[in-house]
């Protein structure tokens, strides 16, 4: 292979300017002093700080940082410090026995579902007027796993309507707003959650990811955010009957996976065994023992194969260019990747140009699904409509069409970028977008715009392949901007250890 150039723009953007061009800035950091989610396991387990102190602070944070960005909808406070009561009782009876080993690797953590999930006790809303507000029963599967691992689920964070959007801005809920400024967004649909991570609200948090929903927001708002491979949690392919499903009712590929958000690569990496947890080993970390393993030799991306890319799917449909921030942040991750010992090369691979259609026809497919009322309908979002239009009027045998198409496009990228140990792509095309930002026109409006900020996402979703963004460039007023980096299936835990490696060259 031969070695990328990778000092200056590609083609595709031959008006974006170097980095040189651009000044980088120092990181804004607004988490409230919070400790990292790693160290506040190791001081919970050596009975250094409390379960309880460490909930009433998170409780606290809330009460003061979410009147104004708006990233719970729900909260349950008084059960949360119960929670935290007998995890402490816990932590402590295993200290005294020795017994440390048994308990459940995430026991005395905080975190929260986005409002997409089912929690016991809590109402989902899916972020729209047009479902009934009820309370869930029980746990979906993966907040039982969760639940299972120790982690003490305290409330419900911000989506858009039904999580189709790179925002998280809703017709019933007040828009969930960026910590670095509140005046932008903090991407979605896991918006709510990455919000309260880099606020210090919680010390990491789930997101669930269908085109983006986890990476987008911890692009936006300087975190690590993993969007793992379908499959990895058994539990994102669960069907309705408990049976396993990979694809959709027409025969496209399942999209959505869950995946973890933190502000470092070893904080998602605890989250992911978290999400994994395993009875058998209930305090076992492997993914975290994995990424430090990898901090301590540093030699993780030394004689991988890098190809790197700026091509997407959309490219033929609305020609996203990146900004001279993406652009920059791009242009040092690649050459970072190539600093710490990978070889590097520019990839040839084109996007199909039929992802643009079969990819909307399979996105917006599951709007038809449910049976709502005209007046439910009515009480949806521009989009939620429009899209509930589309797919209601496509009909059986373009939905299947659109299946065979994506599918086979998913074959495609597979194929293409697995002569790579790792793809890497910019995160997003542009810094984070103004609230309101895509409500300025009509419903087509709103969906090109989300495109032209998030061009290269969705496709891993489709293939799906795992993928985590990495913050590694920041503005000048220290807006953070990202790289993707796209690995083979499994490659989960080597992604969290080359995003260590990565976010610490890049502090």
């Amino acid at each position: 292979m031969a070695t990328a150039d990778v000092t200056g723009p590609a083609d595709r953007n031959s008006s974006a300017s170097n980095p040189a061009d651009v000044p980088h800035g120092p990181a804004r950091r607004v988490d409230g002093g919070l400790d990292s989610a790693v160290a506040l396991r190791t001081a919970l387990r050596a009975g250094e700080t409390s379960s309880v102190e460490l909930v009433q602070r998170c409780l606290d944070r809330i009460e003061e940082k979410n009147p104004q960005l708006h990233s719970f909808v729900a909260l349950d406070p008084e059960g949360a410090l119960e929670r935290a009561a007998e995890a402490d009782r816990v932590l402590e009876s295993a200290r005294t026995r020795g017994t440390l080993e048994d308990v459940p690797v995430l026991t005395g953590l905080p975190t929260a579902f986005k409002d997409l999930v089912e929690v016991q006790g809590f109402v989902t809303t899916y972020g729209t007027a047009a479902v009934p507000h009820v309370v869930s029963p029980k746990d979906a599967p993966i907040a039982a796993r969760l639940r299972s691992s120790g982690a003490n689920l305290i409330g419900k964070t911000a989506v858009p309507e039904f999580g189709l959007s790179t925002y998280s801005e809703n017709l019933i809920h007040p828009a969930a707003r960026n910590p670095l400024d509140p005046a932008t967004s903090p991407g979605g649909s896991s918006g709510g959650a990455a919000a309260a991570v880099a606020s210090g609200m919680l010390p990491l948090s789930p997101g669930n990811d269908g085109g983006g929903s986890v990476r987008i927001p911890a692009s936006a708002c300087g975190l690590v955010g993993l969007k793992t491979g379908l499959g990895t949690l058994p539990e994102d392919v669960l069907g309705p009957d408990g049976s396993t499903h990979t694809t959709d009712r027409w025969g496209a590929p399942r999209l959505a996976t869950t995946g973890p958000l933190g502000r470092s690569a070893a904080d998602a990496a605890l989250l992911l065994d978290g999400l994994r947890y395993d009875a058998d080993a209930p305090s076992g970390t492997p993914a975290l023992d994995a990424v430090q393993h990898s901090l301590d030799g540093g030699d993780a991306f030394v004689g991988l194969e890098v190809g790197v890319t700026t091509a997407g799917p959309f490219d033929e449909w609305i020609h996203p260019e990146l900004s001279p921030e993406a652009r920059a942040a791009f242009d040092r991750g690649v050459r970072l990747v190539a600093e710490l010992g990978a070889h590097v090369e520019e990839s040839d691979w084109v996007p199909d140009r039929g992802y643009p259609d079969a990819f909307r026809a399979v996105w917006t497919a599951g709007l038809a699904e449910a049976t709502v009322t005209d007046e439910a309908v009515a009480k949806m979002g521009a989009l939620a409509r429009a899209f509930r239009y589309e797919a209601t009027h496509r009909g059986g045998d373009a939905q299947r069409a659109a299946a065979t198409e994506l599918t086979r496009i998913a074959a495609g990228f597979r194929e293409a970028w697995g002569r790579y140990d790792v793809l890497l792509t910019p995160a997003m095309s542009q810094t984070p977008r103004p609230i309101g930002y895509y409500f300025e026109g009509d419903a087509e409006n709103d969906y090109e715009l989300q495109c032209h900020y998030t061009p290269y996402t969705s496709m891993v979703n489709v293939s799906g392949l795992p993928a985590v963004t990495v913050p590694v460039w920041w503005t000048p007023d220290g807006f953070s901007m990202s790289v993707q980096m796209i690995g083979r299936r499994g490659a989960e835990v080597q992604l969290l250890s080359l995003a260590a490696v990565l976010q610490r060259a890049a502090s």
